[in-house]
């Protein structure tokens, strides 16, 4: 009798995070026990309202919560197969694992195109390189072309997290890890965002893990959802299943958003 062909192997995921808890000054417990996985070429959204633990699990998977006397004390992070516990942030994201952090981080004295530069220095990137990816962040946001010689400090709430989210695209990641970037924003700026990240993942494979409370526009444009309840991770599922339970929505968005 002929041998059984074995089934291929499932992928490996690009970012794992395995029943990681967290605490922070050795006493305030932020995470219990987290999974998720995120595989190459998909958009995550993280879910939940302020406090959940959505920043935490970010932090986490940067390796960013020693800065805030933060620690993981149980589980583990890998990124491509690597130990993030025991990779510097630098290293993290000469590897591709880029983060924009919550409150649209600009260097406010700089102007915005000298913002954009910085994103690229770690790379060693030839002039030429660096004017390539310069064109590249101005096709996607026409409007930081226009100010580019504007100080970052002067300009919108909205260019501003377009400036931070270009500066991190300059660096050229595999992964964009991203912390509210619609907080405080229009809601045509932030469908404007979300929907040239949406094109960057498409057209040129780009993995995003995106934390957010808006959800309207996180399940508009996310492959799959991990919903955050007071560092619990409650419910995982895709963008569409989630979408399409209307109990799902009331019970932890408040909301009913259309399929």
């Amino acid at each position: 009798m002929p041998a059984m062909p074995t089934p291929p192997l499932a992928p490996q995921p690009l970012l794992l995070i395995e029943a990681v808890e967290a605490v922070y000054q050795h006493a305030i417990i932020a995470l219990h026990g987290v999974s998720l996985s995120l595989q190459a070429g998909e958009i995550h959204a993280l879910l939940g309202a302020n406090g959940a633990g959505k920043s935490t699990t970010l932090k986490a998977v940067s390796n960013l919560l020693p800065v805030q006397r933060g620690q993981i004390t149980a589980g583990r992070i890998l990124y491509q197969g690597v130990d993030v516990a025991r990779t510097s942030p630098a290293a993290l994201v000469r590897l591709g694992l880029v983060q924009v952090l919550e409150g649209r981080h600009c260097f406010r004295n700089l102007t915005v195109e000298e913002n954009l530069l910085t994103g690229g220095l770690g790379r060693s990137s030839s002039r030429t390189e660096l004017t390539h990816d310069l064109e590249r962040i101005y096709s996607l946001f026409p409007r930081l072309k226009e100010r580019r010689r504007i100080h970052a400090g002067l300009t919108s709430g909205g260019e501003q997290q377009m400036t931070a989210i270009g500066r991190a695209l300059m660096s050229r990641p595999k992964l964009l890890v991203l912390d509210e970037p619609s907080m405080g924003l229009a809601p045509l700026i932030v469908q404007d965002i979300f929907g040239q990240l949406k094109r960057l993942n498409q057209e040129e494979g780009l993995s995003i893990l995106v934390a957010e409370q808006n959800s309207a526009v996180a399940l508009q444009y996310a492959d799959r959802v991990t919903v955050l309840d007071t560092g619990i991770a409650v419910l995982s599922g895709t963008a569409q299943e989630i979408r399409q339970r209307a109990d799902i929505q009331s019970f932890y968005f408040g909301q009913t958003v259309a399929a």
